[in-house]
């Protein structure tokens, strides 16, 4: 048993709702959300795999939050751009958030989709970061690229959100798990606004335990599944990605899943 509780808060750090339990707790707010309002997810124990949906536009989200807080910025202007308009919208918001169930933390899944994850987030895991995006753009935030949205024949704002390299040739993006987890198999979506965008024909994959892959990718909108042998990691980079002679200079990243287990988990 772990007690969690919900807070919705003002820009002054005012409290304007909360909620809190243990194990499961949800919040109901009826009121349009103002710019600088954010949500405060807590939990009394460390180190616990989650369930958190915080907007009911969005998909609930399996996370492993490792601090005892979580705070989530709702997007305004700009940053609303890579969200579906729907989300944050309107005078009714639930939001909610559960302990995961066995099962949940058991199964083989992706490890690397969070559909909350930002730049300020330190705690909850998966966590996406990155050497470079382009113009700052919230369209073209590493955190596009776990956020579980795979429509790639597009560019810009939601549904065509992605990692943006801004034409660099270093660019890199690493996915940190927050715990030691087991990893076979990685899916990856280039973006595929043809020919807008350019691809990648080459890329290194970087673990943490030491090993390196490359890989050889194709131009297409298909999802692209790499297969190895199982490791043991706690983050992986994606890196020295060799672009096409394709005559655009964009070439971008639309999602980037990564599928397996739990580690420590019996």
């Amino acid at each position: 048993m772990s007690k969690l509780s919900l807070e919705i808060k003002n820009c002054k750090g005012e409290t304007l709702a909360e909620s809190s339990n243990d194990d499961i707790v949800s919040l109901a707010y009826f009121c349009e959300y103002s710019d600088g309002d954010y949500i405060v997810l807590k939990c009394f124990d460390k180190n616990k795999h989650m369930v958190i949906q915080l907007d009911d536009a969005i998909n609930p989200a399996y996370v492993y939050l490792t601090g005892n807080e979580f705070v989530f910025p709702i997007p305004f202007g700009e940053k609303k751009t890579a969200y579906s308009p729907k989300s944050f919208s309107g005078k009714a918001h639930l939001i909610s958030a559960r302990l995961a169930e066995k099962f949940e933390i058991s199964a083989y899944k992706n490890l690397a989709k969070n559909e909350y994850d930002h730049h300020e987030n330190f705690y909850c895991y998966p966590h996406a970061s990155a050497n470079v995006e382009t113009r700052g753009e919230a369209v073209f935030a590493a955190r596009n690229a776990i956020d579980g949205n795979t429509e790639n024949r597009g560019h810009g704002a939601w549904p065509y959100e992605s990692w943006g390299i801004n034409r660099r040739d270093d660019a890199e993006i690493k996915i940190s798990f927050g715990r030691p987890v087991d990893v076979d198999l990685m899916v990856i979506y280039i973006r595929a606004d043809f020919p807008h965008d350019n691809w990648w024909e080459k890329v290194d994959f970087v673990f943490s335990d030491g090993s390196k892959i490359t890989c050889n990718l194709v131009k297409t909108s298909a999802p692209q599944k790499i297969s190895f042998e199982k490791k043991t990691v706690e983050w992986i980079i994606m890196k020295n990605m060799v672009k096409s002679n394709d005559p655009s200079p964009f070439p971008a990243l639309t999602q980037w899943e990564i599928y397996g287990k739990e580690a420590d988990f019996c």
